[in-house]
């Protein structure tokens, strides 16, 4: 409360906010056989520098920062971070299903697990620097889905993947027509 007994409140009402994503259908999440190398790759995707974890955390952080002010690009922004909820949650399942251990902690080539942390972010007050922020690291995970594409050889993995850079190409052009209408 204020001085004057007021509250203060956020105005800007999130519910009924859709996840930011092509309306085409994902492959079946299954896999050919177990294979724990597989697991390990998507694992980075799931948890890494790059990774879905790293950008739903960014994204609510800047949904947060911009719902008091700046309502309808807060919204879509946390439609962008339902999106990448939903390529956590299936990638977790074809972790599962290739053997692999679904937890915050990605292998380093020293043997050693890392758990993930939010040193990761990149994290501004600035909207137009969590809008490059926001386009670097979609890039950045295309660039690593395609690199994971290269190496995993089961068909089924491959077009989860490439389901998932659809909708991360389609998050580009919309943080760019954010941009815009700063």
């Amino acid at each position: 409360m204020t001085k004057n007994g007021n509250l203060i409140a956020n105005n800007c009402d999130m519910s009924g906010v859709k996840p930011a994503m092509l309306e085409l259908p994902y492959p079946p999440i299954q896999v050919k056989c177990r294979n724990r190398e597989y697991a390990e790759l998507l694992k980075v995707d799931y948890c890494g520098t790059v990774s879905e974890l790293s950008a739903i955390t960014q994204y609510i952080n800047n949904q947060n920062r911009m719902s008091c002010e700046k309502c309808p690009l807060a919204k879509m922004i946390l439609g962008i971070a339902v999106a990448e909820m939903m390529h956590l949650q299936k990638l977790g399942e074809l972790i599962d299903l290739l053997g692999g251990e679904v937890d915050y902690a990605v292998m380093q080539p020293n043997g050693k697990q890392k758990l993930w942390t939010p040193a990761y972010l990149t994290l501004s007050g600035n909207i137009r620097k969590m809008l490059c922020a926001g386009i670097e690291s979609e890039k950045a995970a295309i660039a690593q889905y395609r690199k994971h594409i290269s190496i995993i050889r089961d068909d089924c993995v491959d077009a989860v993947l490439l389901r998932i850079i659809k909708d991360e190409e389609y998050h580009i052009l919309l943080l760019q027509a954010l941009m815009e209408d700063l």
